[in-house]
């Protein structure tokens, strides 16, 4: 399975201006800046699609954990927190919490909490942001 997302970006870093789209097209042409990535400016960012994506895989790994031991969440919430900070002069994701709220009747929270660090060692997200990084290059004239 593969799935596509694009971007596009005009100008500089500071005054350019970007748009971000999926092939859904559950965003398309979503604006981003320098203002919606290192200030509050109306738009997304990288940071927060991060964060959007490791807070969905993780919860959606949580409840097929809880399936190995026969419990059906009635609700799983999940809040990821995406650290972005200047380290020795390189912007770097230095941090991502996750905050799960869950309403498991008859669980136990020693097994809720075993679920819980099974699902954040697994999602394909959470590997990935442990996985090696490779690069393809086009420079178009």
């Amino acid at each position: 399975m593969e799935r596509t997302s694009s971007a596009v970006w005009n100008g500089s870093l500071k005054e350019g201006k970007g748009t971000i789209s999926t092939q859904s097209e559950v965003l398309h042409d979503a604006p981003y800046s320098f203002l919606t990535r290192f200030e509050n400016a109306k738009g997304t960012n990288p940071e927060e699609l991060i964060g959007a994506a490791h807070a969905g895989c993780f919860t959606m790994a949580l409840a097929a954990q809880l399936g190995t031991i026969q419990q059906v969440p009635e609700k799983l919430a999940t809040k990821a927190t995406v650290t972005l900070e200047n380290l020795t002069g390189s912007w770097t994701i230095s941090k991502i919490h996750l905050d799960v709220t869950a309403k498991i009747p008859g669980l136990s929270k020693e097994a809720f909490d075993a679920a819980a660090a099974s699902a954040k060692a697994n999602c394909p997200v959470s590997r990935l942001l442990k996985a090696e990084i490779s690069l393809s290059t086009t420079l178009e004239s």
